[in-house]
């Protein structure tokens, strides 16, 4: 959030010398208003851009073994704009690199689910999957023993076609 803070400043300082440049070659004739306004709609259309290409750059940066599984998208009061084209401010990827199958029951994976979340750091939850049964255990608190017997936590069902399950047993 720093660094956008510092980006619409220099946009702002940049957008100050372009008017004034202009207006000294338009022999000062522009109007006082038109710097505010050019620094207001430069700002704006930067925030803007940022926040609609914030997914973008962050899933291109990601290793290929991480699969993004789940992006939320989100409209806001206080951006209007969003109502019309919701923006993408945070998603859930699986970490199928770090995928570690059960020696005594093949069908049951351990892995980590990344929670990547604008302006937040990614967090990283131990989650393991039966791919065989459709379920899932996060092992937060619980753990996922060598011969697949979980202790401390409960397995949850889910869809077959739930895109994490899929993502982890490498069906998808």
């Amino acid at each position: 959030m720093l660094i956008d803070l510092i980006a619409m400043i220099a946009i702002g300082a940049f957008i100050i010398g372009v008017y004034l440049l202009a207006n000294r070659v338009a022999g000062r004739r522009l109007p006082k208003w038109l710097m505010p306004a050019a620094i207001g709609a430069a700002v704006i259309s930067f925030a803007v851009w940022n926040e609609y290409t914030w997914y973008g750059r962050v899933t291109s940066a990601l290793p290929d073994t991480v699969a993004v599984v789940m992006p939320v998208t989100e409209s806001n009061l206080w951006r209007p704009w969003t109502y019309v084209a919701p923006v993408t401010t945070r998603f859930i990827a699986v970490d199928r690199g770090a995928v570690q199958r059960s020696e005594a029951r093949p069908e049951l994976v351990r892995t980590e689910a990344l929670l990547v979340q604008r302006w937040a750091g990614t967090q990283r939850v131990p989650v393991a999957f039966d791919c065989a049964g459709d379920r899932r255990a996060d092992l937060v608190a619980a753990s996922l023993g060598a011969d697949g017997t979980l202790t401390g936590g409960a397995w949850q069902p889910v869809a077959a076609d739930d895109p994490m399950l899929r993502a982890a047993c490498g069906q998808g």
